[in-house]
């Protein structure tokens, strides 16, 4: 049999070549991108990725150095401006592989759009677990592990400020995969050192993070034939207050509109959650209090599906984290019936935290169903694409809990 352990820390063989170019031609007319491969030195050799989504699969990473493409109006950001694709490795154990680069890079994708001030965002799988802004990067930090502790485990942790002690201090008593920040202080990288698979990834161009909103890049998904289909990567239009739009329809002659406009915190979480939508597998809703996510649901084939699975993590979620921070016992290994009954009943009286908080879903919501599971949890207010043949029953919904809508006119799919 084989040894399942071995195989995950084995080395495929790189027989990559050391550049690529991939080329649109038009005629006579040829545009060409140049990339060259990404290598690390660690201990004394260099390598490329470990391997690709699972062992035995090889992989490579490359970035541009020259080149650029317009097609039709859309330009591509310029070569040089790299992130995940140029980090500073300051500490390896193992070196990284396919998922652990794909990870930072989804998770700066949404850090992105918050360089106003500290953010964390924990990443598993291509999709965020906690997304938390703070006021210092612990306060970020702790608020996005606790959003869903679980979810956290051997996961991305990345966060836009420089990484002090107190922060590390907090990061090494849990189980992370990697550690990605513009900078660290030299006690938190001793911290780091005594966790010897943790990769410690330093990308000094997340300073700049906010430059690269709206700048789109070549997006390519390879099929299993070899084929290719190759996309503009999404860029969301709403990033203000002000780009919301009013959510009203007509139906029949009849004109519909929500009685309620959104609160100035409402709206604070409505773009909060907008903007980490982008980042999160379809078909999604996730929920969002306080400039937290309460609960992320993902990659789901209906939306009263994904809006129902959200709402049961809220629930597990927030019983783990009253067991763990009060009683320092994961929820899953509670035995005292004396405290389970305690927490349940603290819980389900916050309705696991959705109490307050607002919705987010990627796309339009077919039937007044989907919307309905966060509306009886206490959701007070409602962003959505709208677009539906039935957007008047989303609003029907709204207006019979008193909770606010917004529409956004642009659907977030992320496949």
């Amino acid at each position: 049999m084989a040894d399942l352990k071995k195989s995950y820390s084995t080395i495929m063989e790189d027989s990559f070549t050391p550049s690529m170019e991939i080329s649109f031609i038009d005629g006579d007319k040829k545009q060409t991108l140049v990339y060259e491969k990404v290598n690390w030195e660690i201990e004394g050799e260099k390598k490329g990725l470990r391997y690709g989504e699972n062992p035995g699969q090889p992989a490579a990473l490359y970035r541009p150095v020259n080149g650029n493409i317009i097609l039709g109006e859309v330009k591509m950001l310029e070569p040089g401006n790299y992130l995940a694709s140029d980090i500073d490795l300051l500490q390896s154990g193992k070196h990284p592989g396919k998922t652990n680069i794909a990870d930072a890079d989804a998770a700066l994708n949404i850090l992105k759009y918050f360089s106003e001030t500290p953010c964390c965002v924990i990443i598993k799988h291509n999709n965020p677990c906690g997304v938390a802004k703070g006021k210092t990067n612990e306060d970020a930090y702790t608020k996005a592990l606790l959003a869903d502790r679980i979810a956290a485990f051997g996961g991305a942790v990345a966060i836009n400020r420089k990484v002090d002690v107190e922060t590390a201090k907090k990061m090494v008593e849990n189980y992370h995969e990697v550690i990605i920040a513009p900078d660290y202080e030299k006690d938190a990288l001793e911290l780091f050192s005594t966790k010897k698979n943790l990769r410690v990834m330093k990308i000094d161009n997340m300073k700049r993070l906010e430059t690269f909103i709206g700048e789109p890049v070549l997006d390519f998904k390879s099929m299993m034939d070899g084929g290719v289909i190759v996309q503009w990567s999404y860029i969301p239009e709403t990033l203000r207050k002000g780009d919301f739009l009013k959510a009203e329809t007509t139906r029949k002659g009849e004109e519909y509109k929500v009685n309620r406009t959104p609160t100035e915190s409402e709206y604070e979480d409505l773009l909060f959650g907008w903007l980490v939508e982008a980042g999160v597998t379809s078909n999604s809703v996730l929920y969002v209090k306080d400039g937290v996510t309460v609960a992320i649901g993902t990659g789901e084939q209906d939306r009263v599906g994904v809006a129902t699975i959200a709402r049961d993590k809220a629930y597990r979620n927030m019983k783990d984290r009253i067991s763990w921070t009060k009683y320092k016992t994961p929820w899953t290994s509670m035995t005292d019936p004396d405290l389970i009954r305690e927490i349940e009943e603290e819980v389900n009286a916050a309705n696991g935290g959705l109490k307050g908080s607002v919705m987010v879903s990627d796309a339009f919501f077919p039937f007044r169903d989907g919307i309905d599971v966060g509306l009886k949890e206490g959701v007070t207010a409602v962003v959505q694409p709208g677009g539906s043949l039935r957007d008047f029953e989303s609003i029907e919904a709204c207006n019979e809990f008193n909770a606010a809508m917004v529409f956004t006119g642009q659907r977030s799919f992320k496949h």
